[in-house]
């Protein structure tokens, strides 16, 4: 009887031969490889080889106000919640619906009004808070949305939610799925960067979950960069590694994943050899890019922008640079808009913080003629309640603003509205899957062809309902 121990097939022999005669074939082995390799770090072109109508956007900044700020104190315009200021909520709003932490007082809710005066901008003549004059000034390049609704009451699954179109763990974010579906314009930066500054109110706490590519493969997923310090871990060689040497080990790495690849056919070993090549290019582009002593001083001036500061200014025009040089999705956290409490000099600061960034951006594009191709969002994950909760504001779903710029949007509009005291979205409303389905068709894609098999499903950013693109904004 023969022992189970030497009833050895033949894979089973070569490999455990790697130490004898698969030592000797290594070096040949390494060089026949490397050409497979290399060719699985090619730039991704996308799955989508045609739009399937034409395309107004090519790019995307996303400006994320992490925290919900304030619709009363930022965008939509509420005379009658003035009036209201310190009488009781009405229960007729109220009854019955979520709310976060002022749940335990239902039956003693205060209105709180606006914390400040708005004013009319632009020949549109848009509704806009005092506490962003710069914003004001783009007013006639940008369109507001005041009736935006979602479904997660509180922080982190409404970022995931607002991020994904579902409040599940897991999924891929807005920037993996157009990163998949149409691919990267750039080879020497990867197609999705992540940027975040604080300051202002709490700093609100977010998650790698945000940006993360989910089931389709990790070369997907967003990149964060680093304002202060190396913008990337490890971007420069330690001493005595020069070039050359790390791209002999690069395509020595990539040898032996090409290897392992043509056993194991796992598309994420075909993500590591790309993410090998994009990590040995941006070696030397990252320093460049993050470099801005080639601005000239109008444009820093015009940010507000010191150079290392790791500010929301600062990051905005490291986002104009992103998008010059092909990133598909980019995306710049502010964690400083949680105002539970001293909401009237604490959205005032938080804006402060992001106010002139914003609008530069937005004018900077503009004189660049970039603006026309790059669409431009701005706003949170929720809005605030009307209801006080002490000298703050509670978070709330029913009801909030955010605004859009460029990429086939039409500036100085405004499209739909919240009732008199700015509780519930009730014209023309907005869910965050129309947001997704408007997004996607800006950039040539019909949300309901675009999907990915996941588990014998077929998964779309939109999700399983209906969604509709908000027309009226459109150019």
């Amino acid at each position: 009887m023969i022992s189970t121990d030497l009833q050895i097939n033949r894979r089973s022999f070569l490999n455990r031969s790697s130490v004898g005669i698969g030592s000797v074939a290594l070096a040949s082995l390494l060089n026949n490889e490397l050409d497979a390799a290399a060719g699985d770090a090619e730039k991704w072109t996308g799955v989508i080889k045609k739009p399937h109508h034409p395309a107004k956007a090519k790019r995307i900044i996303h400006l994320c106000m992490a925290g919900g700020p304030s619709h009363l104190e930022t965008l939509d315009y509420k005379p009658e919640l003035a009036k209201m200021n310190g009488k009781p909520m009405p229960q007729s709003f109220t009854k019955g619906q979520p709310i976060a932490q002022l749940q335990g007082q239902r039956n003693n809710l205060k209105v709180l009004g606006p914390q400040h005066e708005f004013k009319n901008f632009g020949k549109s003549g848009q509704h806009i808070s005092s506490i962003l004059p710069q914003i004001g000034s783009v007013a006639d390049d940008i369109a507001i949305v005041r009736s935006m609704v979602t479904e997660q009451i509180n922080h982190d699954p409404a970022h995931t939610f607002m991020n994904t179109g579902t409040q599940i763990s897991g999924r891929p974010s807005m920037g993996s799925w157009l990163l998949y579906g149409l691919g990267a314009e750039t080879e020497d930066l990867p197609g999705y960067v992540v940027l975040t500054s604080v300051g202002g109110g709490q700093n609100q706490p977010i998650a790698a979950r945000q940006w993360h590519s989910g089931f389709l493969p990790s070369r997907f997923q967003g990149v964060p960069f680093h304002s202060k310090g190396d913008p990337v871990l490890y971007v420069t060689n330690p001493k005595g590694v020069n070039t050359d040497d790390q791209r002999a080990v690069v395509n020595t790495v990539n040898a032996l994943n090409g290897i392992h690849q043509q056993k194991a056919e796992d598309p994420e070993i075909a993500a590591r050899i790309a993410q090998y090549e994009m990590a040995f290019k941006m070696q030397a582009s990252v320093p460049g890019l993050m470099d801005v002593s080639d601005e000239p001083q109008h444009i820093l001036d015009l940010y507000g922008a010191k150079p290392g500061d790791g500010s929301f200014a600062s990051n905005c025009l490291l986002a104009r640079r992103l998008a010059e040089r092909g990133v598909r999705f980019i995306q710049l956290y502010h964690r400083g808009w949680d105002h539970h409490g001293g909401i009237k000099n604490a959205s005032k600061n938080t804006a402060g913080l992001v106010d002139r960034g914003s609008a530069a951006l937005v004018k900077d594009l503009k004189e660049r003629g970039m603006l026309e191709d790059t669409l431009v969002i701005w706003g949170g994950e929720f809005g605030r309640t009307p209801m006080a909760q002490g000298n703050g504001r509670d978070h709330h779903i029913k009801g909030f603003s955010m605004w859009m710029a460029g990429g086939g949007i039409q500036g100085g509009t405004s499209h739909g509205a919240t009732d008199e005291l700015g509780y519930n979205s009730v014209k023309d409303i907005v869910h965050v899957r129309d947001l997704h389905a408007t997004l996607l068709h800006l950039f040539g894609i019909d949300y309901r062809k675009f999907s990915h098999k996941f588990q014998g499903l077929d998964y779309r950013l939109t999700g399983v309902k209906p969604a509709n693109v908000i027309q009226p904004i459109l150019a």
